[in-house]
């Protein structure tokens, strides 16, 4: 895990592309049992290089019912987004993560953590990325996350920027984020395979 954490970190592959230049931002450890793939970092979360440190990353360890010094235990949550720098802005807020990413470095890394047993997709890019297209839109597929559990669930993207999704979707918070804490406690309260 060591070697793989170094040589994710040393990654320059698009360094051209990026505004505040290469920062990939990942938490790993071998005895992880919830895998977290989000978007890519925001510019707090490049400045401090420690993933979901902001206030999306606020709404999730809330959504997950974890505090901090869980959710930044390396043997029990690891996070790897879909791209690992700040991949800049645009319009209507960042850019997507950029594509080299995931093709260069997600097997790998998940061939490194054997004992994940429940990873969050958050948002479409980490969805349309890990889960068939069967449901065009984030709304459907968070809406039919009991087709993906126990092992993968679906999650809209915690930002502040979706407070009106989570307003027009009321059930998310009512019905899916109670199932989804219960999942993470029952994930968590198991030890990793031996070995690990």
């Amino acid at each position: 895990m060591d070697s793989l954490l170094a040589a994710v970190r040393a990654c320059r592959l698009c360094e051209a592309e990026l505004p505040l230049g290469p920062r990939p931002v990942v938490q790993l450890g071998a005895g992880a049992r919830i895998l977290i793939i989000g978007q890519a970092p925001g510019t707090r979360v490049h400045a401090t290089g420690i993933p979901w440190n902001d206030p999306s990353g606020n709404t999730l360890r809330r959504w997950l019912d974890l505090d901090r010094e869980t959710f930044y235990d390396a043997d029990q949550v690891a996070i790897m987004p879909m791209g690992f720098c700040y991949p800049g802005r645009g319009k209507s807020g960042d850019l997507p993560p950029r594509p080299e990413c995931a093709p260069t470095w997600h097997a790998r890394i998940l061939a490194a953590l054997p004992n994940i047993r429940l990873t969050l997709l958050i948002g479409l890019y980490a969805q349309r990325y890990y889960l068939d297209k069967r449901f065009r839109t984030l709304t459907d597929t968070v809406r039919h996350w009991r087709e993906f559990a126990p092992d993968r669930l679906p999650l809209p993207h915690p930002s502040p920027r979706n407070r009106r999704w989570l307003m027009q979707n009321p059930w998310f918070e009512q019905d899916t984020v109670p199932a989804l804490q219960a999942r993470v406690h029952e994930v968590l309260s198991t030890k990793p395979q031996a070995g690990s």
